[in-house]
C-alpha cells in the first residue's frame, strides 16, 4: 500500500497509522527482550516500557575477542619450514613443523623461513693473482638458512652479507695463487678452499647461514688482456705437448736402454770368465811346459820355434823362400798368383756315359800353359 495517494490534498500518510504494520515492530521488541533474558538482562514491559540492563555494546567487544582468538591463535608451519614467534616485537621462540597455538596478533606475529631450501646467489668479480695478473671470476654460491633467527636477525641484509662474504673469501684464495694454478687442474681445490674460508667467515658473523656449494663456473682473462693471455694459454699447451712427448720417448727408450745394458752386462761377464779360464788354461800350459823345458831344453826350444813358425806363416799369404847359398830371399805372393788360376768352363754337352763324380781338372788361364804348381815355383832356385 502506498504511503501517499492522488486525491489527498499531497497529504503524507503514517505506515504505523491506525495499527498497520504494527507486527513487525511488536517482533522487533520480542526479540530484543528474549537476548536481554538470555544475558542476564530483564525484559521489557508491554506498552512501550524500557528494557532492563541489556548489554549490548559489552556482548559486541565479547563476540569480536572471541572471534580474534579463535581466527588468530593458530599457526602451521610445514616440514620445509620453521616459524621465528616475536612477541611484541621481540624474539620469543622457534616454532616446528605442526599445528602450533601463539598469542593473536599484535601480541605474537611469526616469521616464517625455509630452512631446506637451497638458495644461490651469482656474481663477476675482477681480481688479481699472485703474480699481479688479472682475472674474471664468474662464481655461484647454494646455502640454506640453518638457524632461521640468526638468518632473520643476525645480520642487517643476509643475502649481500654472504655475496660480500664470498667475494672476500674468493679474493683471498685467487690471490694467494698465480694465474697458472687458477688455469690449471688446481680449480677444484681452490673452490674448496674458498667454500671454507667462506664458512668460517659467515659463522664468526653469526648469519645462520650453511654454504652447501661454491664453484668457479668461469674465469677467464679480461678484454684487455685477452690476445697476450691467448699466446701464454697457447705457449702453456705446448709446453704441456712437449713434456708429454719427452715422458713418452723416455718411456720408450729407458726399457731398452736398460735391455741393452743387461745384455751387456751379461756379455762382459761372458768375456770375463772366458778371459779367466783362458788365462787359467795359458798358465797351466805354461807350468808344462816349463818342466818339460827342464827335462828336455833342446828338444822344447825346437819344438816351440816349429810351432811358433807354423802358427805365424798359416795366417801369411805370403812365402820366403831361401835360394841357398844366395843371400837374396825370394818371396812369392801367393795370393796374387792364385788369382791367375781359372776353371774352365763346363761342355755344353755332358755324356750319359760319364761318371757322375767326375769333376774339371784346375788348369792354367792360357790353353798352353801348364797347371800351375806353388811348391814347384818354390823349390826351384831363382834365375
Amino acid at each position: 500500500m502506498a504511503w501517499n495517494e492522488p486525491g489527498n490534498n499531497n497529504k503524507r500518510r503514517d505506515p504505523w497509522e491506525n495499527g498497520e504494520n504494527r507486527d513487525l515492530d511488536e517482533a522487533l521488541k520480542q526479540m530484543k527482550d528474549r537476548l536481554g533474558r538470555l544475558f542476564g538482562g530483564g525484559g521489557g514491559g508491554n506498552g512501550g516500557g524500557k528494557s532492563g540492563g541489556f548489554p549490548g555494546p559489552w556482548l559486541i567487544l565479547l563476540g569480536v575477542l572471541g572471534a580474534w582468538f579463535a581466527m588468530d591463535s593458530w599457526q602451521t608451519i610445514d616440514e620445509r619450514q620453521r616459524g621465528v614467534v616475536l612477541r611484541f616485537g621481540k624474539f620469543d621462540r622457534v616454532m616446528g613443523a605442526g599445528l602450533n597455538m601463539k598469542w593473536p596478533r599484535p601480541i605474537e606475529t611469526v616469521e616464517i623461513v625455509e630452512t631446506t631450501r637451497v638458495r644461490s646467489d651469482s656474481a663477476e668479480v675482477r681480481m688479481l693473482t699472485k703474480d699481479e695478473a688479472l682475472v674474471m671470476v664468474d662464481f655461484n654460491v647454494q646455502y640454506t638458512a640453518s638457524d632461521p633467527y640468526l638468518f632473520l636477525f643476525g645480520g642487517r641484509a643476509p643475502e649481500d652479507t654472504l655475496r660480500q662474504t664470498t667475494e672476500s673469501a674468493i679474493r683471498q684464495v685467487i690471490g694467494a695463487s698465480t694465474l697458472d694454478d687458477v688455469f690449471s687442474e688446481k680449480r677444484t681445490e681452490l673452490a674448496n678452499s674458498a667454500k671454507e674460508e667462506l664458512q668460517e667467515t659467515l659463522e664468526r658473523y653469526n648469519t645462520g647461514i650453511i654454504v652447501t656449494e661454491l664453484n668457479f663456473q668461469n674465469l677467464r682473462p679480461p678484454a684487455e688482456v685477452k690476445e697476450a693471455f691467448d699466446d701464454a694459454i697457447a705457449a702453456r699447451e705446448d709446453n704441456q705437448r712437449i713434456k708429454n712427448e719427452a715422458e713418452a720417448y723416455a718411456q720408450k727408450i729407458v726399457p731398452e736402454a736398460r735391455g741393452l745394458a743387461e745384455r751387456n752386462k751379461a756379455l762382459a761377464e761372458g768375456e770375463r770368465q772366458s778371459a779367466i779360464a783362458k788365462a787359467t788354461g795359458e798358465a797351466a800350459r805354461f807350468k808344462l811346459l816349463v818342466e818339460q823345458y827342464q827335462k828336455a831344453p833342446q828338444v822344447t826350444r825346437k819344438r816351440l820355434f816349429l810351432e811358433t813358425m807354423q802358427e805365424v806363416l798359416s795366417r801369411n799369404p805370403k812365402v820366403m823362400v831361401d835360394a841357398g847359398g844366395n843371400s837374396n830371399v825370394m818371396v812369392l805372393p801367393l795370393d796374387k798368383l792364385m788369382q791367375n788360376v781359372v776353371l774352365p768352363a763346363l761342355p755344353a754337352t755332358v755324356r750319359d756315359d760319364a761318371p757322375a763324380t767326375a769333376a774339371p781338372s784346375v788348369r792354367a788361364a792360357g790353353p798352353e800353359r801348364e797347371a800351375f804348381d806353388p811348391m814347384r815355383v818354390a823349390r826351384e832356385p831363382r834365375q
